[in-house]
């Protein structure tokens, strides 16, 4: 018998009009668990006309409200984060190791929003003229849209709404339809902490609901992570409809190895970073850009390494999982042929990994790439798998150019023991997230996430003080209270006295 997965709109699950649906894969046994019922622009419509009435209320609740109840999702998600992380192994297929770091790192944006109240205080400038007073305040939006990608199914949503909800806004959250069914948890415990219904729903689908939540006149915002090429559509698409936007793109992350670099740190490093959630992360390092008088020793530790990993079903304690998809898989292992054709050497190849799982699974292990042309797709493009390409610099000169004529700028590193060379970097790098001696420079949660150039479309970084300032916006107030000796009218322009 089938098994359906519903909306979740106004407070409870919802079959929809729409009688189309999309197969939900196990991609550790290649067999389909469910399937995910795809919204229509109707099923768009209800899920925002659920948010904007519940809107009202929940934008007047008071803040203690609000921090009540974020408060107590967090205490919920916390306590029973591993069910939610089972849930992500067997839809996304990372490991379950892998899955509980994903929602620890959602959890710490929960504790920063948990602290909404301060972060909503406006500005007071008494007696600006005789008698008159300017303050401001930060209200919330209105309705808002997210869309979230398929990698990280929980994490990027979290990046999100707490921060949205807490500020007292209302959301339609339309997730990835290849693993949908963490944000039905999400919103049913959210629910379940206190939360007025409406406030919180997600509507799934595809393109079709994601064009009806980029047009729709009552959505305030769109929040996005996902590709370059549809965060830009994202972009361009919601901003030509008057909304506010933040877009994350694709990337290219490099990591740039000196010679005085530790090579044992560099290559666990390396290793983790290329490796970890099979490369499927916007901030996976898939270019290592070695200075030639170390490359052959980094190559050489990197591989070893890398004969240690164990590819298989998360749930069986391994380290890295399968892909997302068959189609997907078979994408990523094309890149191989690619990159021998251009000359490069596949020192490590994972197109026949042994695995300890189904053998129907979507497997692909770690591969390792070396020489690899700047002029090759291999490097060009994002593969979005377990693919770590060596391209051999002479300089650190060398390296910072090719990293800044990228078109992406999401994240890099560095790996060196001269403070000079590290500041120098940071300094001159054109990437929006930096990591000295650290290969994932995914900022805390009180920090902000974003990246430069193609990376990103928009003003407003996810989370942190941008995020608070995305999901608010801004009244200033100019007040006087007149005095009972005031008298007399002035048509001239006012003054200053």
């Amino acid at each position: 018998m089938t098994t359906y997965l519903n909306h979740f709109i106004g407070g409870k699950l919802v079959e929809g009009e729409s009688t189309r649906t999309s197969p939900v894969f196990d991609p550790a046994k290649g067999t389909v668990s469910k399937e995910v019922r795809l919204g229509s622009v109707a099923d768009v419509d209800s899920a925002v006309a659920a948010a904007a009435a519940a809107f009202p209320e929940w934008r007047d609740a008071s803040l203690a409200k609000r921090q009540s109840v974020v408060f107590t999702f967090r205490e919920l998600l916390n306590a029973r984060k591993s069910e939610l992380a089972e849930i992500l192994t067997s839809e996304h297929g990372k490991v379950l190791s892998d899955a509980a770091g994903e929602i620890a790192r959602g959890l710490e944006v929960v504790d920063f929003a948990a602290g909404m109240p301060h972060l909503l205080k406006g500005e007071y400038s008494e007696n600006v003229s005789t008698g008159v007073d300017v303050y401001s305040v930060k209200q919330p939006l209105g309705v808002v849209g997210i869309i979230s990608p398929f990698n990280f199914p929980a994490m990027v949503p979290l990046w999100f709404f707490p921060i949205a909800i807490a500020a007292g806004n209302t959301v339609v959250l339309k997730p990835s339809e290849k693993d949908p069914s963490a944000a039905n948890w999400l919103a049913e415990l959210f629910a379940e902490a206190g939360l007025p219904d409406g406030v919180f729903n997600v509507v799934h689908g595809d393109k079709e609901a994601v064009d009806a939540l980029l047009e729709h006149p009552v959505v305030k915002s769109i929040s996005f992570v996902g590709s370059t090429p549809i965060a830009k559509y994202i972009y361009e698409t919601a901003a030509r409809n008057g909304k506010r936007v933040q877009a994350l793109g694709g990337a290219k992350n490099h990591m740039l190895v000196l010679p005085d670099a530790d090579l044992d740190l560099a290559a666990d490093a390396a290793v983790n970073a290329g490796f970890g959630s099979a490369g499927e992360r916007c901030m996976a390092i898939s270019v290592l850009l070695a200075v030639d008088t170390v490359a052959d020793e980094l190559v050489s530790r990197i591989a070893e390494r890398m004969s240690t990993l164990k590819t298989g079903d998360g749930r069986r304690s391994c380290d890295m999982g399968p892909l997302i998809t068959k189609v997907h898989r078979d994408k990523v292992a094309s890149y191989l042929d690619v990159a021998e054709a251009d000359g490069a050497t596949v020192v490590v190849d994972g197109r026949n990994p042994d695995v300890d799982g189904e053998p129907e699974g979507f497997w692909f292990g770690p591969t390792l790439l070396d020489n690899v042309p700047l002029s090759s797709t291999v490097y060009t493009d994002e593969i979005f798998g377990p693919v770590l390409s060596v391209v051999r610099v002479s300089s650190y000169a060398e390296g910072l150019e090719i990293i800044n004529n990228s078109r992406y700028g999401n994240g890099t590193a560095i790996f060196t023991n001269d403070g000079g060379a590290a500041r120098r970097f940071q300094r001159e790098v054109t990437v929006g997230m930096v990591g000295i001696n650290v290969p994932i420079p995914v900022p805390v949660a009180y920090h902000s996430f974003g990246g430069w150039k193609e990376s990103m479309f928009g003003d407003s970084k996810a989370y942190g003080p941008q995020g608070v300032h995305f999901f608010t916006q801004e009244k200033a107030i100019t007040s006087r209270w007149l005095d009972p000796s005031h008298g007399g009218i002035n048509l001239g322009f006012p003054e200053h006295d």
